[in-house]
């Protein structure tokens, strides 16, 4: 149970929600384990398959306190609303904001920015933590070109501009991800990013998180009332999860990426747990899937303090974090969507 930004997230699956008078009530195996005012709150977020008290969502729904469900593994099931929740409003103005060219170049750059810095951070640590084992001199020649790169995303004029840095950004940044593999080399060598279908066992772990990811941050965006099909740098697209992608851009070097070199430096993952197919395409076996599911479902769990919000939150809590942050912006609420920047 875990109180943000007036939201209160439910991670354990054991538990019941109820209501006692005007406050929320967690229940484990019918025993309290914590309660929470109802006028505390903005929304409630459970992964609970327990479920939730119809008094509860009865309650919830007449003071417009969101009540979101999702699946254990992040993925969003439903959202109980009032009449007057204000979500509507709320996607107006997301609609109206991603068909304006300038308002839609700031928040794709606030995006960008967190990519780079994040990207940054990665490459950083790792000259810091493996200084005799990588070649430091040309992982800090990438992390000046990032950092280049970063002010030149603060002065670009267009959303084509934009993508042209971050292109080379990311072929800058993948240029030395092989340094970032210290274990399992010579079954784990990775000479650039390639995807549908992904040609190594590398990029099939890539393309495998990254989806991960990239469904936490639909389950962040509905819970919170945006639509995560519309976006600003990723334009609209019929089936695309465009804000999804977008919000993916800042959160994928440091939760994603590093997972990834993790899975294969703490050897959870191995050579004989992938195939290739006739195609050439790379996947992952059943077991390997279920192994790294399990350690995705333990990275979620780790405990990090926000850097905007100057709070402790769960990794697996960051994406709503950044989707509250967003939707406050797009309310009018902050004055401008901070990045998630870690470091």
């Amino acid at each position: 149970m875990k109180p943000l930004l007036n939201t209160l997230y439910i991670n354990s699956a054991d538990r019941y929600l109820s209501l006692d008078g005007e406050n929320v009530v967690v229940l484990c195996d019918k025993e309290e384990v914590g309660r929470v005012p109802l006028h505390n709150l903005e929304a409630i977020v459970t992964c609970g398959f327990t479920g939730a008290s119809p008094a509860l969502m009865g309650a919830c729904a007449k003071r417009n306190v969101g009540l979101s469900f999702l699946s254990q593994s992040g993925r969003f099931l439903a959202r109980v609303s009032g009449e007057q929740r204000g979500n509507v409003l709320l996607r107006k103005r997301q609609y109206q904001l991603s068909e304006e060219v300038d308002n839609s170049l700031d928040i794709a750059k606030s995006f960008i920015t967190g990519k780079l810095f994040n990207g940054r951070w990665v490459l950083e640590r790792a000259t810091r933590d493996h200084g005799m084992r990588v070649d430091t001199e040309k992982l800090k020649k990438v992390s000046e070109q990032m950092k280049n790169a970063l002010k030149s995303v603060q002065t670009c004029a267009s959303m084509e501009s934009l993508r042209g840095i971050e292109g080379e950004a990311a072929s800058l940044y993948f240029s030395v991800f092989d340094e970032l593999i210290l274990q399992q080399k010579e079954d784990f060598s990775f000479t650039g990013r390639n995807r549908r279908p992904p040609l190594d066992a590398v990029n099939a772990l890539l393309s495998f998180v990254y989806a991960l990811l990239t469904q936490m941050n639909i389950s962040a965006l509905e819970t919170v009332g945006l639509d995560p099909y519309v976006g600003f740098m990723h334009r609209d697209r019929p089936g695309r999860a465009s804000l999804a992608l977008d919000l993916m851009e800042e959160l994928r070097p440091v939760l994603a990426d590093r997972f990834v070199v993790s899975l294969i430096n703490k050897r959870i993952v191995s050579s004989s747990g992938f195939f290739q197919k006739e195609n050439g395409a790379v996947f992952m076996d059943d077991d390997t899937r279920k192994a790294v599911l399990a350690a995705w479902q333990m990275r979620k769990q780790e405990m990090i303090r926000h850097p905007f919000l100057e709070e402790k939150v769960e990794w697996g809590m960051v994406s709503y974090a950044q989707a509250l942050l967003l939707a406050r912006f797009i309310r009018g609420d902050l004055d401008g969507y901070p990045p998630f920047m870690w470091k």
